[in-house]
């Protein structure tokens, strides 16, 4: 647990695919190793940003168990098995801690939603299974874990803390606890980091910029790189997550340029935007070999 709680910089790593659609297990392994290099902590595997909820169970665990195996001594990994689903969410847990994971994210119900009440059982019959951080996108899921839910579940010995995206106040709030938080924002998280004391923050950015975020995290004197950094940010944000970090590190020639679908890449003239952008950040800090403004035609949609 206290492992857990020193993780300041933790990446929700990309997915990459195939041509055919089916998970790109060398390139994964080759961005996971670029985020090694940049001292990044940890790992969310199949998170939003890794498209869990575009995989099957099977591959879903298969990814786990592959970045146990491989990187588990090196970095702390996060499996994203929560689900609406309470029942399906055990069984997801139960297997990837089977496999070795350190650790679980765990989410509210969506969609279906449910009452306070059942969201705290939802959450207390998950935390049963092993160590997990509580997942607050109310963005995604309609439904805010406010302090009155994750203070019902905060003394279970299995909770770590909270990725909380409804804002640094909230999270000033929980610190001040002393329930451990780190930011789901991007564009909030130096903040949030050095003024507000947070954990650390659990990125999209770092899956392109991790040398960046770690320096944001580490230094308290970054001001200057971090308002430098909004508007990448901001573009890495402008449509839902993750269909521009993919368009990104396909510009950088990090990964093949390959979406399953409902996810297309960035229209011409947002990828335009996003050249200008990363054309003034120093080649070095970006993972990718190339920055390539890339033709619509160079996309592969899978299913």
């Amino acid at each position: 647990m206290k492992q857990l709680k020193a993780a300041s910089l933790i990446t929700a790593i990309k997915t990459p695919y195939l041509d055919n659609g089916e998970i790109d297990l060398p390139t994964y392994d080759w961005l996971v190793e670029q985020q090694i290099s940049a001292g990044v902590d940890g790992l969310i595997v199949g998170g939003t940003t890794g498209e869990g909820h575009l995989l099957s169970w099977e591959e879903h665990i298969m990814l786990i168990a592959h970045t146990v195996h491989k990187y588990g001594e090196k970095l702390i990994i996060v499996g994203n098995t929560g689900s609406n689903n309470t029942r399906e969410a055990l069984k997801a847990t139960e297997h990837g801690f089977a496999m070795g994971m350190h650790a679980a994210l765990q989410i509210n119900p969506y969609y279906g939603r449910t009452s306070d009440a059942g969201v705290i059982e939802h959450l207390k019959r998950s935390l049963a299974l092993g160590p997990a951080f509580i997942y607050n996108v109310p963005g995604r899921t309609g439904q805010d874990l406010t302090p009155d839910i994750i203070e019902a579940i905060a003394d279970h010995e299995n909770f770590i803390g909270v990725k909380e995206c409804a804002g640094n106040e909230r999270i000033a709030y929980y610190e001040a606890k002393g329930i451990a938080c780190w930011s789901g924002n991007d564009d909030e998280s130096f903040v949030a980091r050095h003024e507000h004391n947070s954990h650390g923050v659990i990125s999209v950015t770092s899956n392109i910029l991790p040398g960046v975020m770690r320096k944001l995290m580490d230094d308290k004197n970054a001001t200057e790189l971090n308002n430098t950094m909004q508007n990448l940010i901001a573009w890495l944000f402008c449509e839902p997550n993750p269909i521009a970090i993919n368009t990104a590190l396909m510009m950088t020639d990090a990964v093949k340029p390959n979406f399953r679908l409902p996810y297309q890449a960035l229209t011409l003239a947002q990828r335009q935007q996003g050249f200008e952008l990363l054309s003034k950040v120093q080649q070095d800090d970006i993972v990718g070999d190339s920055l390539n403004l890339l033709a619509d035609t160079d996309f592969k949609y899978c299913v």
